[in-house]
């Protein structure tokens, strides 16, 4: 199922305490609201892309408990981007020099930043020229490092900060780069179906 976006803004301009608010309320649904101020209804993901999100969150966070140098969070969380975006990234980290700047009570709510990093993972249902145009938007709120996973062609698109997107054709290995130094992510279970080998 595609994401439902609404233009509200014949009737209504909710403004960041109201968006809040609105989510706040309606725990069951996941929304976001892009810059011009329409709101997204995101679906729920199957079972393999759901597995296959947590793999990529358990591996950050392994590599981010072992360096602490930042917070990882998951799809759950949703950030305030600066031109008044609010995106929910499959994944994402931020380092803690730039999470430490904000008050107790941004942390608690929707954290007004761009995350240092994120992955997008492309669902089943998910056109990518959406997910293309949300990365270009991380891009522009001031992320440094971003990887949309594309299972179903086995391509990985990387965006980086002030250098043009690339595009890698199967790759078995991800790497942090400088953003997230000595993590390796792999890819060798992702391209395929998820599968969990029994005991012997």
């Amino acid at each position: 199922m595609s994401s439902i976006v609404l233009d509200l803004s014949p009737f209504i301009q909710l403004s960041d305490e109201q968006f809040y608010q609105l989510c706040q309320n309606h725990r069951d649904i996941k929304f976001e609201r892009n810059a011009s101020g329409e709101l997204i209804i995101m679906p729920p993901v199957g079972g393999e892309s759901g597995s296959r999100e947590a793999d990529l969150i358990t591996d950050l966070t392994i590599w981010n408990r072992r360096t602490q140098l930042g917070l990882v969070f998951s799809s759950s969380t949703c950030f305030r981007l600066p031109n008044g975006a609010n995106r929910s990234p499959d994944a994402a980290w931020v380092a803690i020099d730039r999470w430490q700047q904000l008050t107790p009570e941004q942390q608690k709510r929707f954290p007004p930043l761009c995350p240092d990093f994120v992955i997008e993972l492309r669902s089943q249902s998910d056109l990518l020229q959406p997910l293309q145009i949300k990365m270009q938007e991380y891009l522009e709120n001031g992320l440094r490092l971003g990887w949309l996973i594309n299972p179903q062609a086995r391509q990985i698109e990387v965006y980086r900060a002030h250098q043009p997107r690339s595009v890698l054709e199967n790759p078995e290995v991800l790497s942090g780069e400088a953003v997230l130094p000595g993590f390796e992510m792999s890819l060798a279970t992702l391209w395929g179906p998820v599968r969990i080998e029994p005991l012997p």
